[in-house]
């Protein structure tokens, strides 16, 4: 039903309110040939939604893209010191959504970190960094553990966690399955699921990005 599911997300822009900022970060992303990978505009207000209602002030993300996510991101946290650092492997793409950070007006917000996922997140445990209060992982699937591990070690009690695209249209539940991107969604879910210390469920969704869904994660209090 795929149709549908876009009919839907359609039916719900005015909830959205997906606005200039975002449209044209979107459409910077298409103009530069990047993948249309990111976020639906819908997971996007989820995202700002999960940052204002924990209150977070600071956010890392791995996986920037063209920084439409990041710019949800951003615009839900709070404080005069809220800061989002989003990691990107990729430099034109880290060029790309400094642009459209710069144009959302979140420029002072944002830090895009460009460079190896596992390296830039050992880099900022070095520097010892200020506890993250939310994350929000959407980067290579294989390494979706290891990012959770280092996610993990940059934050506190309490901290959320969102990995994203775990379901795979289904696929989550293939125990034959040898995808790695599979395999990547299975060893975090599972690895959550082992550790009393995290509370978490997967939400499936449908839409305009096609069947998937998340992991969502809380570290449990001190």
């Amino acid at each position: 039903m795929p149709n549908v599911w876009t009919a839907v997300d359609d039916y719900l822009a005015p909830l959205v309110a997906e606005d200039d900022a975002l449209r044209e970060a979107n459409a910077a992303a298409e103009a530069a040939g990047l993948p249309a990978i990111q976020v639906s505009a819908p997971q996007g207000r989820l995202l700002s939604l999960l940052a204002r209602v924990h209150g977070a002030r600071r956010a890392l993300e791995v996986g920037t893209l063209a920084g439409y996510s990041t710019i949800w991101l951003a615009r839900g946290l709070t404080g005069p010191d809220r800061h989002v650092t989003t990691i990107e492997l990729d430099p034109r793409h880290a060029e790309v959504a400094r642009a459209n950070v710069a144009r959302a007006g979140l420029a002072d917000v944002v830090d895009v970190r460009v460079g190896r996922g596992v390296d830039l997140l050992a880099q900022l445990e070095a520097e010892g960094v200020a506890p993250f209060d939310l994350v929000f992982i959407d980067a290579d699937k294989p390494s979706n553990t290891a990012y959770l591990e280092a996610a993990l070690r940059l934050t506190g009690p309490g901290a959320v966690l969102v990995v994203d695209n775990v379901v795979r249209e289904g696929a989550l539940a293939n125990p034959a399955t040898t995808d790695e991107r599979v395999l990547g969604a299975r060893a975090v879910v599972e690895r959550v699921a082992a550790d009393p210390s995290l509370e978490g469920t997967v939400i499936q969704t449908v839409g305009a990005k096609g069947y998937d869904g998340f992991l969502l994660v809380r570290r449990a209090d001190a």
